[in-house]
């Protein structure tokens, strides 16, 4: 993975489905936005983004974890990682450029995870992402995959691909390795399963040692 050399900042959201994580990130997005954080990161706009994007591939990508159509694993990881690519070249670098700090909901991390179960060739998954920035901060959500689920079922009329109990327990054994794997990488935990404030309080500490300037 590359290094952000970039003035902008680059946070990632990632863990289970249910998580929560895109409630964080909006929350983290409102919380930066404040005239008062200005002085702690010294940006120049704050930019909410997520994966699978609202592109060409991402649509195709939705359509396969909606039940529409279906490839193979391998298929599928590559379209996750074409999107990416063009996330980056498009919309997170450049603004990155500028200045501005970019919070995005899921990136390479769900591949390495997700992929995991039909992919057994980590090192696969993992060269897929090589030429990709890392992220100055990335934050996995920890929230029991039987709580996920429970969130999801309680608001949406239908699961997509992955969405399953013992999927989602392999799944976050994938994150607790990834965690350890990228640990010098800024990559932390975050215990998810309190309230929406109680989680965000810990997440602005995390925000605030790792990347205030």
């Amino acid at each position: 993975m590359i290094k952000n050399s970039h003035p902008g900042r680059f946070i990632v959201f990632d863990s289970l489905d249910g998580s929560g994580q895109s409630t964080q990130a909006e929350k983290l997005r409102d919380w930066l936005r404040e005239s008062t954080q200005r002085r702690f990161f010294g940006h120049t706009g704050v930019h909410l983004t997520k994966e699978p994007t609202t592109g060409l591939i991402g649509g195709l990508l939705r359509g396969q974890l909606n039940h529409e159509w279906k490839s193979g694993p391998e298929c599928l990881q590559l379209l996750f990682s074409a999107d990416r690519s063009h996330h980056l070249e498009k919309e997170i670098i450049p603004l990155l450029k500028k200045g501005v700090t970019v919070i995005c909901d899921r990136y390479f991390f769900s591949t390495l995870a997700y992929g995991s179960l039909a992919i057994k060739d980590f090192n696969w998954l993992l060269n897929l992402q090589k030429n990709f920035l890392m992220p100055d901060l990335t934050i996995f959500l920890r929230v029991s995959p039987k709580i996920c689920l429970e969130r999801m079922t309680s608001s949406r009329y239908e699961l997509t691909l992955f969405e399953e109990e013992n999927l989602l327990s392999e799944v976050w054994k994938n994150y607790e390795k990834l965690a350890k794997r990228f640990k010098n990488k800024n990559v932390c935990l975050v215990d998810g399963q309190g309230t929406i404030e109680n989680t965000f309080e810990k997440i602005k500490k995390i925000v605030k040692k790792q990347l205030c300037r």
